[in-house]
């Protein structure tokens, strides 16, 4: 069994940790954060991720604080009317071996922290901030803040977009600004009109704009992200922060009345500017030698298929899978990243481009528009139904 240290304690970090973890291996967890947090607001999953969380043994606390939409919709931003739609519940769940669900980030960063606090195995450092880490043969030693030295026979990192590992191990660039901004907010369903509340996934298409609204927290509360063309400057190019809530009403002015009314009863929203890198290449972006890249470090990507975080437990499943590989090599390590690497990368680049096509059919104005929208009217649930993605999970 191997030592690894995970650089990082997010959804990505902390899934690892868990997946490593129950096939016997020693886990060391450093989070930069000085204290328990996870910023963000929704997040979906699909029955390819759910079902690695259920075999996980977290079922049951998914059932306590997620929501379980019957449907997904598709509705014209402009006109409220509907373009397409994807019957989820009991239907969905048989043909995939899972549900669809929509959860709060934070609900989902804590049952993974509480599950991995309840593991022997898994050590967890706050406050500890990598700094720089070097390589041999035989191990990898790493450096953190407040003086934390961590050596082990693996290094991961799932430091997010802005990872320093990925920096430190493949000096590449850093993700780049994609024009569209993302409006994020959480609102109780019980402050919002009746008209305006919930229980189901609902993407409002407009041209350059999209919103997406869906439960969470067992339904009582309701997620709602709008994306928009915009740029802003400096330091928010990476990191969300609080927003003008007149700056999205006048993005807005095109959209229905019940969209408008939806984003004007809502008074706090954060602004995250969406920045990504090219689909991946190759394996050699996921690992090199001993130290292995999951999650966002590896393959940071546009929300439109909603399988950001999806990708990142993903990507933890097959870690500990490919560990679990005898080998008798000199260097079997290096040898069971690389499969590890070998299985995940053309799969995380299919869903990074379909991300980036999403984009544009979302956004879409004149005969895009029209031609996404006929589509849609003919071939909605054909259309939105995605076999490859929700039958694909990984071990």
């Amino acid at each position: 069994m191997s030592n690894i240290q995970i650089a990082g304690g997010g959804i990505g970090g902390l899934a690892a940790a868990l997946a490593c973890a129950r096939s016997g291996h020693a886990v060391t967890v450093c989070e930069r954060a000085a204290e328990v947090s996870e910023v963000g607001a929704g997040v979906q999953l699909g029955p390819n991720v759910v079902k690695l969380l259920q075999g996980w043994g977290l079922e049951s606390a998914l059932r306590q604080v997620a929501a379980y939409p019957a449907q997904l919709q598709v509705l014209s931003a402009t006109t409220a009317s509907q373009l397409g739609r994807l019957q989820l519940g009991a239907a969905f769940e048989q043909r995939y071996g899972a549900p669809y669900l929509t959860i709060h980030r934070a609900d989902l960063h804590g049952l993974l922290l509480q599950a991995a606090r309840e593991v022997p195995n898994i050590a967890l450092y706050f406050d500890a901030t990598l700094t720089g880490f070097a390589q041999t043969d035989e191990l990898v030693s790493a450096e953190y803040s407040n003086d934390l030295q961590v050596e082990s026979d693996i290094l991961v990192g799932a430091d997010g977009g802005w990872s320093t590992v990925r920096r430190l191990l493949l000096d590449d660039g850093v993700p780049q600004p994609t024009g569209h901004l993302a409006y994020r907010a959480m609102v109780k369903q019980s402050d919002l009109p009746a008209y305006l509340r919930s229980d189901q996934v609902t993407a409002w298409l407009g041209p350059r704009l999209h919103v997406v609204q869906y439960p969470v927290r067992g339904g009582t509360w309701l997620n709602v992200v709008a994306i928009v063309h915009g740029q802003v400057q400096g330091e928010m190019s990476h990191w969300d922060h609080s927003a003008n809530a007149t700056d999205l009403q006048q993005y807005m002015q095109v959209a229905c009345k019940q969209l408008r009314d939806l984003i004007g009863a809502i008074g706090y929203w954060r602004l995250w500017p969406l920045s990504i890198r090219p689909p991946m290449q190759g394996a050699h972006e996921h690992a090199k030698e001993r130290v292995v890249l999951l999650g966002d470090a590896a393959h940071p990507m546009l929300p439109y298929l909603a399988q950001g975080a999806g990708m990142a437990i993903e990507d933890a499943s097959a870690l500990a899978w490919a560990l679990a590989t005898p080998t008798n090599q000199p260097n079997g390590v290096a040898q069971q990243l690389q499969r590890y690497a070998q299985a995940r990368w053309q799969r995380n680049a299919q869903v990074q481009r379909r991300a980036i096509r999403n984009g544009k059919i979302f956004h879409a104005t004149g005969l895009l528009r029209w031609g996404r929208n006929t589509a849609m009217r003919l071939l909605g649930e054909r259309l939105l139904d995605l076999p490859w993605l929700y039958g694909g999970a990984y071990r």
